[in-house]
């Protein structure tokens, strides 16, 4: 059994690992919202095509990443992140007056989020824009899941990133 404190403190851990990887990488910390960490790339600042990339390879460090991270209250669980992503155009800007935040909005966020969400653990799941993408690019392996059901969209065919290619 696991005591709310120690979610906490486990939470806070996590959240200092990623933001600690994120200096590594053209990627910008939108939000933390419970369990979930959402980052994105190409803004605030453009980076042109190198977006999709840039997600990709954080995506695969914070799996490693994890992988080696222990649970102090658990020691025989790994850590197993769920990730999902998506390629296209946002709304973004700063909201709010007494505590003012950057946000982002639109149907890209919201699919990115199902990406997440109908995703499995220690996998990174994609869209088709995403892996046509990444496919272009070249560098990575890409992989075919097949189709998911996928709440506000219906079916949709998505794929894993599986790693990088030599």
């Amino acid at each position: 059994s696991i005591t709310p404190m120690q979610v906490v403190n486990l939470l806070n851990s996590l959240y200092m690992t990623i933001d600690n990887r994120l200096k590594d990488f053209d990627v910008y910390k939108v939000e933390t919202i419970g369990d979930g960490y959402m980052v994105a790339s190409g803004l605030p600042n453009r980076n042109g095509e190198k977006h999709v990339a840039e997600i990709a390879r954080l995506s695969l460090d914070l799996l490693r990443t994890m992988q080696e991270q222990q649970m102090p209250h658990l020691p025989d669980q790994k850590i197993c992140l769920r990730l999902g992503f998506n390629t296209g155009p946002v709304a973004a800007g700063v909201v709010g007056v007494k505590m003012p935040r950057y946000c982002i909005f639109g149907d890209t966020v919201n699919t990115a989020s199902r990406m997440e969400s109908t995703g499995l653990p220690s996998r990174i799941q994609m869209t088709e824009s995403s892996a046509e993408n990444l496919m272009h690019i070249g560098g990575f392996i890409v992989l075919e899941r097949g189709t998911v059901k996928v709440k506000g969209k219906g079916i949709m065919r998505t794929y894993w990133l599986d790693g990088v290619s030599s």
